[in-house]
């Protein structure tokens, strides 16, 4: 079955960062992973960057299997209700992208590079 790396970028809404980051971290992940067929999740913060300028300050990041991408953005939206939405997070520019490997995944092992 096919891996795929779900990626959604977003950012709080003005003077909301401490509640949407509570929210996000302690609730919306964990809620995610128990709604969806995602194997993991995890969040990040933009610390630095060159060239073109970020629009988000945050990115969620998750990995999930499934026949097809249309089907991991339908596994996604298929029991969103039953997730807690939160006022926090500025929707009217979050983005979400679902990408599949194009080539074999590299690794370090045991400080040798294969």
């Amino acid at each position: 079955m096919p891996k795929y790396l779900v990626m959604v970028m977003s950012n709080p809404r003005d003077g909301q960062e401490d509640e949407f980051n509570d929210w996000y971290e302690h609730t919306h992940l964990d809620e995610v992973l128990a709604t969806t067929n995602f194997s993991s999740a995890q969040r990040f913060v933009l610390d630095e960057a060159k060239g073109a300028p970020s629009a988000h300050k945050y990115l969620a990041l998750y990995e999930t299997e499934a026949d097809s991408v249309e089907a991991v953005v339908a596994d996604l939206e298929a029991r969103r209700d039953e997730r807690q939405q939160s006022t926090s997070i500025n929707r009217r520019d979050a983005a979400l992208w679902v990408f599949s490997p194009t080539g074999d995944r590299h690794v370090v092992e045991g400080g040798q590079r294969k």
